[in-house]
């Protein structure tokens, strides 16, 4: 079953036509992950998608993005709530430096208006359970989340993205500042978050994306200055073992990109 659906996606950013008709269906519980080469428009597909990308002054989406076939641009659609409900985790950790490992993890429930103390520390513990790193955490939980280090941060900021309880994680590369064994801590965790959320990841590393994906989908561009646009999507071993498109082959081998 379908979570998200893109329907005739065009985005731009002003005058820039910046990715073309976009048609894909994402699958509930389960990890998509896009793929393709710089500039080809995957994280902008991947703003688009929890109506981050309008935050940008001029930029606008053309079609339709449905969430559970609710179209998430309609004029009566809080984007406010949207990305409630469909989470973002950045390439950067981005914890607030000084604020308390806790008060990280409960900062999207406290600008919502959650005042119960035990109810915080609850949620707090069952995020950091679900991110991997309450047992990292838990006797310093009053110490700044700016100490941790870069693959605990990146966890953290997981913790925090999943504390207000979104039904879609999208991630941004999420591993690309990390060391590998950091990146084996996020890999391992996004296998565990699938049972509970929908997973959308960019990442530029394909082995990444062969290891942590159900679907993969490739993005590409035909010359600088063109738009981005969907190649080809599918089960990821499909894509990474028999594509049914040649430039998904050349990509996947390393013959341009």
């Amino acid at each position: 079953m379908s979570k998200l659906e893109l329907n005739g996606v065009d985005i731009f950013y002003g005058d820039f036509h910046a990715v073309q008709n976009v048609n894909l269906q994402v699958p509930a519980q389960a990890v998509t992950a896009f793929i393709g080469p710089s500039g080809c428009g995957k994280s902008t597909v991947l703003r688009t998608l929890n109506r981050m990308h309008e935050v940008i002054p001029g930029a606008y989406v053309t079609g339709e993005v449905l969430l559970d076939g609710e179209d998430i641009y309609g004029s009566k659609v809080d984007p406010v709530a949207v990305r409630n409900t469909i989470g973002m985790v950045f390439q950067k950790a981005n914890p607030f430096p000084t604020m308390s490992i806790e008060d990280n993890v409960v900062a999207g429930l406290k600008l919502s208006g959650e005042k119960n103390k035990k109810k915080l520390k609850e949620v707090a513990e069952k995020s950091l359970r679900g991110a991997n790193l309450w047992e990292e955490v838990k006797d310093r939980l009053d110490k700044p989340g700016g100490g941790l280090s870069g693959g605990q941060q990146q966890r953290l900021c997981i913790a925090r993205a999943i504390a207000v309880e979104p039904e879609v994680l999208l991630m941004d590369e999420p591993c690309s500042a990390l060391d590998p064994i950091s990146t084996l801590a996020v890999e391992d965790l996004i296998h565990e978050l699938k049972e509970e959320f929908t997973i959308v990841i960019v990442t530029h590393n394909m082995q990444q994306a062969a290891r942590v994906s159900d679907k993969t989908a490739f993005y590409s561009l035909e010359a600088t200055g063109k738009p981005g646009r969907l190649v080809e999507f599918g089960d990821t071993k499909k894509i990474f073992e028999n594509p049914d498109q040649k430039e998904t082959e050349d990509y996947i081998a390393g013959r341009f990109g």
